[in-house]
Parts: C-alpha cells; structure tokens; sequence
C-alpha cells in the first residue's frame, strides 16, 4: 500500500477496499476484526482510528472519526408533528448562547434514526424541510458553539487506541490511516445542497465564512488524529467535485483550505488522502497543487469526468489512484464477464504504480449474489495483479 502512495511499481498492484459495510457488519462493526476478515479473504487492508462505530455516532453517522460534541451551554429540544394524510415532521432546536438554529425533517418510511435528527447526515438532507443554516449571519454566532474543539477525555481515549492501533498494524502488516477530515460535505449537511448552492452566489460573504469555521475546526479534528502518526489521513469530499462547486469558486475558497490540510498531514509525516468518486477530471491539477497524495473513489460507472485514461495520464507520477471499477452497479449487481472486463480495464489503465484497485465506494449489499461476485473480482484481481 505505502510502495502505491509512493507512485514506486510493486510487486503487485494492491486490492484494498475503501469501505466494505457488507463485511463490516458481519464483523458485528468492529474494526479490528474487519482487518482480519479482508485478509482472509486475500485482499490487502488498512486499520482506521478512530474506530467508533456507526451505530455509536447518533449525531454524526456519516462522518467517522472523533465524537463531535457541542459546547456545554448548548441545549437540545426535539418533538413531532403529526400532518394527517402526509408524513409527520420531526424538528429539532439548538439552544445556544447566541441564539437559536432549528431544523425539521419529513419522516419518510426509511427514515433510519427514530425520533432523532442528527446534527450532520447525508439521509437527512433530501428530507429536510429546513435545514439548520439558511444563510443569517446570525446562524454562524450560534454554529460556533456546535463546532467544538475535541474534549479532552475524546483525545486521551483515541491517544490509549492509537497504542493498540499501530500494535495491530503492525503485526497485521497493513496501513493505518485516520480521518475523517471534512469542508464542503460539512457545509452541504448543514445548508442542502441546492440552498448551499445558492448561498455561494447569492451570499459569498457567508459561504466563505462557514468554510472558514468549519477549516479551523476540522484543523483542531486534524490534529489530535495525526498525533496517532497515521500513515495515512483521509479527507472526505465526495461533494467537492465539479458537479457541485465552479472550478473557480473551488480554486479562490477551497483550495488554499486544502494545502492547509495537506501540509499539516505532511508535517506529521502522513500521506494525504481525498475522497472524491465524481466531477474530478477538472481538478487533477489542483489536487497536486494542494499536495493530495492518494485520490480515493475514481468510479468509471457513477462518477463523471471519470475517464480512467485521461486520469491517469494527468495523475501519473504526481498523484496516486485507488478504486477503478462500480462497487454498487459493476460488482454488487453485474454478471461475470463484466466484472472481469472492469478488473482488467481498471489493472491495465490505472496501473501498475501509483495504483490501489478497490470497488467504489463501497459493498454494502450482503446477498449471495454480491459475494459470489466478489469472489469473481478477487479472482480476476489474482490473475492480473503483476
């Protein structure tokens, strides 16, 4: 894994699944024993800390990595609105020093939290009949006291499993990596995604603000996992690519956050890791610029601007790769010969150096149908890997 981050040609291309929730679960979401799964099944892997497990972060499922936690002043209040005929709505309300923020979602019959809304989640933006910042300068006053540096007894805790982690590591043999870091997903859990979008012309006073503030906190984050020495910190962008944000607006207000993220992982002698499955043809350049390391998620099937030639091409030598073929269309749902086809095209066009092959973004089916196709890609991987 660290010879492919090296953009150094290895004794074979390695297979490391970014995220394998299918086999996590049977795991019963403990990550040590996941490690141990994928290895038994051939593939290489990589331990992520901090481990706390989906189900343990209410407040913030989709972000791993340390609690989030909110100053001690701060108050919540949650309570349900039944609307005959239609699907009731759950609000929530932040009390804080300087004032109030309010959300409310519709309860849809796959709402998966129960009678909580969480403070940032990809499930419920679609859902939301208003989201928790609409773009007062108020609303950035009261964020301040929900975007908390990381308690202390959070560190001592991570600092006690970063002990065992790189124990582990090492007698596993695998890469350790840590994260997760967060900009403009962060912003779009808390405006939406079409009121972000807005907000980023109509209001770039306030959209440049809450990058700010969400920078210096995720910097605060950034520190206390790096002091693990991780070899390798991930940052999620999935919605940094260019089906969300201008190439100019991400070259004046993101990227300077983005060598500022960067270059704080280097100082602690980590790679730098950027998830980004879509829109990231036109940014290859400015993730070198940034000192991106490894881009994680280049999907030839969901992604646009996903080109495995054209990326390659621009990335070799400077930036390494991993993913190269669908994890949910191509290998949870397609027939054999597709999935070989995908293997050796994804082998052949973003390999061998610089290259870490893996389903993107994830396996989450856990069918029949999804294992013995993945038995299908692990053997077409064997048979192409050097």
């Amino acid at each position: 894994m660290l010879c492919a981050l090296r953009h150094e040609v290895p004794d074979y291309v390695p297979c490391c699944f970014m995220s394998f929730t299918a086999l996590r679960r049977r795991c019963q979401e403990d990550l040590y024993e996941l490690v141990k799964a994928e290895r038994g099944m051939g593939l290489d892997s990589f331990l992520f800390i901090p481990t706390l497990p989906r189900p343990q972060r209410l407040d913030h499922p989709d972000l791993r990595g340390l609690p989030v936690r909110f100053h001690l002043s701060v108050e919540t209040r949650e309570w349900q609105e039944e609307n005959p005929g239609q699907y009731a709505v759950l609000h929530k309300e932040y009390s804080t020093p300087a004032g109030k923020l309010e959300t409310s979602v519709r309860l849809s019959e796959d709402w998966p939290h129960g009678n909580h809304i969480p403070f940032v989640d990809d499930f419920q933006v679609p859902r939301a009949i208003k989201p928790l910042l609409s773009g007062e300068a108020a609303e950035l006053d009261a964020l301040r006291y929900l975007l908390k540096p990381p308690d202390p007894d959070d560190v001592k805790q991570f600092q006690v499993e970063a002990e065992r982690a790189h124990a582990f590591a090492r007698e596993q043999g695998v890469l350790l990596a840590g994260g997760w870091g967060v900009g403009v997903d962060m912003a779009n859990w808390l405006c939406g995604f079409e009121n972000l979008m807005m907000l980023e012309h109509d209001q770039p006073g306030f959209f440049a603000e809450l990058l700010e503030m969400i920078h210096h906190w995720n910097q605060q984050r950034m520190a206390v996992v790096l002091s693990g020495k991780v070899d390798l910190y991930i940052y999620r962008a999935w919605y940094e690519g260019c089906d969300f944000l201008s190439p100019k607006l991400f070259r004046e207000l993101i990227l300077a956050h983005l060598k500022s993220d960067a270059a704080l992982a280097h100082e602690h002698g980590a790679k730098f890791g950027y998830i980004c499955s879509s829109g990231i043809l036109p940014r290859l350049d400015d993730y070198v610029e940034a000192g991106v390391d490894v881009l994680i998620g280049v999907d030839p099937v969901q992604g646009t601007h996903t080109d495995l030639g054209q990326i390659k091409k621009k990335a070799a030598g400077r930036l390494a790769l991993w993913g190269g073929v669908s994890g949910a269309v191509t290998v949870e749902m397609g027939e054999e010969s597709e999935i070989r086809t995908a293997v050796r095209l994804a082998l052949a066009e973003l390999g061998p150096e610089g290259f870490i092959l893996s389903p993107v973004d994830n396996i989450t089916v856990d069918a029949p149908k999804t294992w013995s196709n993945l038995r299908i890609f692990i053997d077409e991987w064997r048979r192409n890997r050097s």
